[in-house]
């Protein structure tokens, strides 16, 4: 999927206004979900989109600073919040309400689930924690895995 199409995606299914909101609110999801993802994954994310999106993840993975030991945390289990802290940090990047941050990043998600692999999308389930798994494509967050 090339950027356009993706921020006109979630443009379209997050019903903004134009496209600068859909690319604030694109930047916001994906660079809190870097956050809360092991890098490892963020960086599995980042090589199946365009490269405009994949530059939002591989900025956060990359000023992860700290001790061998912290880093190499990072990398396996990601930074640790619930759904109250991720609608939080996408809130505070989107300039808009938690509320319609968290409607505005399950838009973003239902964009990923078309953009990247379904293993992907599978691995990306498996390592969020449940509260945050339900902004996942309904079809994806109520399998029973």
């Amino acid at each position: 999927m090339h950027y356009d199409e993706l921020v006109r995606q979630v443009r379209t299914r997050a019903e903004l206004p134009d496209r600068q909101s859909a690319e604030r609110v694109v930047r916001a999801a994906l660079e809190t979900l870097a956050e809360r993802v092991p890098d490892g994954v963020a960086e599995h994310l980042a090589a199946q989109l365009p490269p405009e999106a994949a530059e939002h993840l591989r900025r956060v993975t990359a000023s992860h600073q700290g001790s061998p030991e912290e880093r190499a945390w990072r990398h396996e289990h990601g930074e640790r919040f619930d759904l109250t802290g991720f609608a939080g940090r996408v809130a505070w990047r989107a300039g808009t309400t938690e509320e319609t941050a968290l409607a505005r990043a399950a838009a973003v998600f239902e964009v990923l689930d078309a953009a990247v692999s379904p293993e992907l999308m599978d691995r990306l389930y498996k390592v969020l924690p449940h509260d945050i798994r339900g902004l996942l494509p309904e079809a994806r967050a109520y399998q029973d895995r």
